[in-house]
């Protein structure tokens, strides 16, 4: 079976020698949800504006439902809906003419137009705001108002670029649950951009973490988590406990990784939890909370680039920043 998404050895480098995509290779099958999975800079977006024809590639291929993007840009658009970071939405409209101009400009049918309206309007929850100008929507609002608009002439491809960006937790919920009807459904093969590791951990069939531009781990969430195989020990010092001790008796058993809460060590065989605790008795470290975590897509990150992804977020602005920099001097 052919893939709904073929990439062979893409790049996109911009102005001043900025290189955001370093050459991936990716095949989406049909029907499958691929989670695109990295930190802001990391090539996320820039690879689905090439994937969608709004930006062209400086080299390699692409193909998305069989057809070219570079040589066969109207053809890639009629098979894909995409609801990216930043909806092109006006004020002065309302949620029901945005949908109604967009049947319009997709071509389908007068007749049909007002049922396949309303139809959207409940799929995202937008019902009883329709008639409201988009200018009093809140921000979640928009983006799935904008889900609703890329869904319109019933895609095979919906790119989602990071959808659920600052919605609140329900609506973040009810996005995840028309992202999996979708799938179930209709078959529709879905491209997912996301910083969120639970986003990636529930919805896709398949994650590629990309970094610095370059795809550093794939496969499926389950089987990149195996693939790591170690749990993490996590341990809260309590009052009196000096920390620094607490990470010498941990870093006995594995590999001291980021911890916001307390000391993290990743287990690599040389003891189980029940050993750790034995430690910390026999050291009479008192600690306030223990905690044995499975692995995580972190983790994964973690294990394949030296960071986590949270830290790795603020590392890609500052390299950004400096090449900038750089290129203006």
């Amino acid at each position: 079976m052919a893939s709904a998404i073929e990439v062979r050895g893409l790049v996109r480098t911009f102005k001043g020698d900025i290189t955001a995509v370093a050459g991936i290779d990716l095949d989406v099958a049909p029907g499958e949800i691929y989670g695109f999975l990295g930190p802001n800079g990391a090539g996320k977006s820039t690879t689905v504006h090439m994937l969608t024809t709004l930006l062209p590639p400086t080299a390699g291929t692409g193909r998305v439902g069989g057809f070219d993007i570079v040589k066969q840009g109207p053809e890639v658009r009629r098979t894909i809906g995409a609801a990216l970071q930043e909806a092109a939405l006006d004020p002065l409209l309302t949620g029901r003419e945005h949908l109604k101009l967009q049947l319009a400009l997709h071509g389908i049918p007068r007749p049909e137009r007002p049922a396949r309206t309303d139809e959207l309007l409940a799929r995202v929850g937008l019902r009883l705001a329709a008639d409201r100008k988009i200018g009093g929507y809140s921000g979640g609002m928009k983006r799935r108002l904008d889900l609703a608009l890329a869904l319109a002439h019933r895609p095979r491809i919906l790119f989602l670029d990071e959808p659920t960006t600052g919605l609140d937790p329900q609506s973040r919920s009810a996005l995840w649950e028309e992202v999996v009807r979708l799938k179930r459904d209709e078959g529709v093969t879905v491209f997912l951009t996301t910083q969120y590791l639970e986003e990636a951990d529930v919805l896709a069939d398949r994650v590629g973490i990309i970094d610095h531009g370059r795809i550093v781990a794939e496969g499926t969430p389950r089987a990149l988590k195996a693939e790591i195989g170690r749990p993490t020990v996590e341990a809260l010092p309590a009052d009196g406990t000096d920390p620094l001790t607490l990470e010498q008796v941990l870093g006995r058993f594995g590999e001291l990784q980021p911890s916001t809460a307390g000391v993290a060590v990743r287990l690599d065989g040389r003891g189980e939890l029940a050993d750790v605790v034995r430690a910390l008795d026999s050291a009479e470290l008192k600690v306030a909370d223990l905690h044995l975590h499975a692995p995580s897509l972190d983790d994964v990150f973690l294990a394949k680039t030296g960071r986590s992804l949270e830290g790795a977020e603020e590392e890609h602005e500052e390299e950004q920043e400096q090449k900038q920099e750089q290129a203006q001097e």
